[in-house]
């Protein structure tokens, strides 16, 4: 088709590697739908392909998750029609005007849910519900710390926990940043003290979890602020990979527990993804959570929202307009 266009990263390095191009989508294939895009969500994980952190063939696709209009349907598709809404947080791609996605991949986008609302909150809304509800079975009286707590998903999973009666520590890089975090104790500043305080807020017990998206910065702080056979979530690099573990240090801090987690094997089979959609769609609509849509960028200008990404400057959800 003409017009379509999409962002890649040509070679492995910083945001001035993004070029767009002109592309041929071509036709949905059996069990696919063509996809004109309204919006896509800017996401940390978007830049780790981008450096070349996680390994994709060269020039690179970008992004991982967008929401608009479909305008073709594939052979054998079931549920979907020309005109419906959808969202897709699968795979590779997303930074384009027009992309071919799997159906069984593809979620219906409600009522009262817009498409840019939609793509801020598809893959951070979904870490969030698999955090919050999959990875550790956290009930009422618990309690967790969250890292990054006005980032991307931290303003997803704050509000989150706190709806299941979970008692939020949240930790943010800045005062400004603490300020805008709803939770029972939001703290900010360096991660040297951090554990102590957390120490103080719980009594010397500690934390039932961790949330970490920072990764190499936050790693010693983290393990420090948890119970005695406390759990470590580490489902990001935001700071930089984090160093290797030793199982002994995880003896010697109350047998912890360690896992690193990615949404793609939460959401593996379409049972599991419409049901990780459906759990997110309701607390949407509800109230609990927010599309908090702190910036927006022209998709063109995808360099300059990776710079501001980077650089720590942005608050909230970031969406790309197409």
């Amino acid at each position: 088709m003409t017009g379509a266009w999409r962002i890649v990263a040509r070679s492995h390095g910083g945001p001035e590697v993004i070029v767009r191009e002109d592309f041929d989508p071509g036709a949905p294939g059996e069990g696919e739908l063509l996809v004109a895009q309204d919006a896509v969500g800017l996401n940390f994980i978007d830049t780790y392909y981008r450096t070349g952190l996680y390994p994709a063939p060269l020039p690179t696709p970008l992004g991982s998750e967008g929401a608009g209009r479909v305008v073709a349907v594939g052979a054998g598709v079931m549920g979907f029609a020309v005109g419906d809404r959808v969202g897709c947080v699968s795979g590779l791609g997303a930074y384009a005007s027009h992309r071919i996605i799997a159906a069984d991949k593809a979620v219906r986008i409600p009522d009262g849910v817009s498409n840019e609302d939609a793509a801020a909150m598809m893959l951070k809304g979904m870490t969030a519900c698999y955090l919050a509800e999959d990875s550790i079975d956290l009930h009422a009286g618990q309690v967790a710390l969250v890292h990054a707590a006005a980032g991307g998903v931290g303003s997803v999973l704050v509000p989150w926990l706190r709806d299941k009666g979970v008692t939020v520590i949240a930790h943010c890089g800045s005062a400004e940043k603490a300020a805008q975090v709803d939770a029972d104790h939001s703290l900010h500043g360096p991660f040297d003290g951090l554990a102590a305080t957390v120490r103080d807020l719980t009594g010397g017990k500690g934390v039932d979890v961790v949330y970490d998206g920072v990764g190499k910065d936050s790693w010693a702080a983290s393990l420090a602020s948890l119970k005695r056979r406390g759990l470590m979530v580490s489902y990001g690099n935001a700071s930089g990979a984090v160093p290797p573990v030793s199982l002994l240090e995880l003896s010697r801090g109350g047998s912890l527990y360690v896992t690193r987690p990615t949404l793609f094997d939460y959401i593996a089979t379409p049972q599991e993804l419409a049901h990780t959609a459906e759990r997110l769609f309701d607390r949407m609509q509800r109230g609990v959570v927010k599309a908090v849509i702190g910036q927006r960028f022209a998709l063109s200008d995808a360099a300059q929202a990776h710079r501001a990404l980077e650089a720590r400057q942005t608050t909230g959800a970031t969406v790309l307009v197409v």
